[in-house]
């Protein structure tokens, strides 16, 4: 280490807690901003209006999210949810493959950023285009993942996506051909690079045997994440189809998610497709998007700790009490996995899970958890509705089953949120190019400004 870092290192050491904590109550007497301004000049916080529908800010081609009817008195009526992929229902697109018993995600892939479905010929020719696709440069492995091990897979999976600009020559050309070439590029690599991020983390701060296995071009996305995961690459034919339909369902979910409005703004802007892309992770990351299931795994783990017969309806209610109050879990009052933005009665992808949930439960003798899923489920959105004021229905969302299916399938919890990362940048691609052949403007929302002007206070003046 040279003098000049060394002495950067010692002084970043020598800042204390105490002057870092004086500074950020500054910001404390400064910063807060009374709720009731919100209200006042009619801001809607989070883009949701008072009855938490998302402000319009765009059209789309690319999905639909359906939760209301308008009745005959015109009011708003409630429906059981309805999820579209380019104008097909998530429900007849799922149960296409399943009948033909075949493996959707690349279907799927293709249908979002191409606006139809592929014929027999497109996509044997599409999977064999993500499979030469599948290669990550000589010695990036070696260089990038495993130089700098992170105990954050999504911050590994940004910084590589990152690093990739680097490795592509036209990197910063944003023709839609050359943004097509770089969204399939990381569509086919996010697996990889999410793996062996994961096996070095585990090498390097756990101890684990480190084991690289390179991914097959005959195989789809789901195989291959089981086969680079997995020491001996075995999977069986159940576990590769329910982590396929897991891609499917976290594919795409509108415009107006978190982590997609941020693909939206960031390449209204006429940035690259890396530095688009890492910034939809970053929103992607934050517990309040992606890292739900993880929520939802750990409180369900405290549950079973704390409930002694988990079948004693009673007895889960009353743990369900204790969670909206406060007094269990991690006091946040909330039941992770339980309502949506959106849906109301119910999430037709959490509908589509749950009967293959069973079937993996049945295969891993988890049957005894599955009934504890499903009483939560069932008993919830009645003693929510006891304890709360609530404008809409409440039922499980997706996030309730994709932890429970991912500790099924032996994946760690450290690549939960990347799995939802390896299955949403089919839908960001897609967005992604819809904004930069449709927009032409960038994204510049307005903010009301509170703060009166205030006089210049020379500086021998100030207390």
């Amino acid at each position: 280490m040279t003098g000049e870092a060394n002495s950067y290192k010692k002084g970043a050491q020598m800042i204390t807690s105490k002057e870092i904590e004086s500074l950020a109550q500054i910001l404390l007497d400064n910063g807060q901003i009374d709720p009731a301004l919100y209200r006042k000049h009619k801001v809607f916080r989070g883009l949701r209006d008072l009855e938490g529908n998302g402000v319009v800010s765009g059209i789309t081609e690319i999905s639909d999210i359906i939760s209301f009817k308008t009745g005959k008195n015109g009011k708003k009526e409630s429906i059981e949810g309805e999820l579209y992929f380019r104008g097909i229902n998530i429900r007849d697109l799922v149960g296409g493959f399943i009948a033909e018993e075949r493996l959707g995600f690349e279907e799927t892939t293709y249908l979002l950023i191409f606006g139809r479905l592929p014929s027999k010929r497109e996509l044997a020719e599409f999977k064999q285009l993500l499979a030469r696709f599948r290669s990550l440069p000589g010695t990036f492995v070696r260089d990038i993942i495993m130089e700098a091990p992170s105990n954050d897979m999504m911050n590994t999976l940004a910084r590589s996506v990152l690093t990739l600009y680097a490795y592509d020559k036209k990197a910063n050309d944003t023709s839609i051909p050359n943004v097509l070439r770089q969204c399939l590029l990381l569509i086919s690599v996010f697996p990889m690079l999410a793996v062996y991020g994961y096996r070095t983390y585990r090498h390097y701060f756990a101890g684990s045997d480190l084991f690289i296995n390179n991914p097959k071009p005959e195989l789809s996305a789901a195989e291959n994440i089981l086969r680079m995961l997995r020491k001996d690459g075995n999977y069986t034919e159940l576990e590769a189809r329910i982590l396929d339909l897991s891609l499917v369902l976290h594919a795409e979910h509108g415009g107006g998610n978190n982590s997609t409005f941020t693909m939206h703004v960031v390449s209204s802007s006429g940035t690259d497709t890396y530095s688009a892309v890492a910034a939809a992770l970053s929103s992607l990351k934050g517990p309040k998007h992606g890292g739900a299931n993880i929520k939802v795994v750990a409180m369900i783990e405290d549950m079973k700790e704390k409930i002694h017969d988990w079948q004693d309806d009673e007895e889960v209610s009353a743990y369900l009490r204790d969670l909206l109050n406060g007094k269990a879990f991690d006091g946040a009052g909330l039941i992770y996995g339980m309502g949506h933005a959106v849906y109301s009665l119910s999430d037709p992808r959490a509908d589509i899970f749950e009967a293959f949930v069973k079937k993996l439960s049945q295969e891993k003798n988890r049957l005894d958890e599955y009934d504890l899923y499903n009483a939560i489920a069932r008993l919830a959105p009645k003693v929510i509705a006891e304890e709360r004021q609530i404008y809409k229905g409440v039922s499980a969302n997706v996030d309730f089953y994709s932890g429970f299916v991912y500790s099924m399938l032996d994946l760690p919890m450290e690549l939960y949120t990347p799995l939802f990362a390896i299955a949403r940048i089919a839908g960001w691609s897609a967005h992604r190019i819809e904004e930069l052949m449709n927009a032409g403007k960038i994204i510049r929302p307005g903010y009301v400004s509170i703060r009166k002007n205030q006089p210049y206070v020379p500086l021998a003046d100030r207390a």
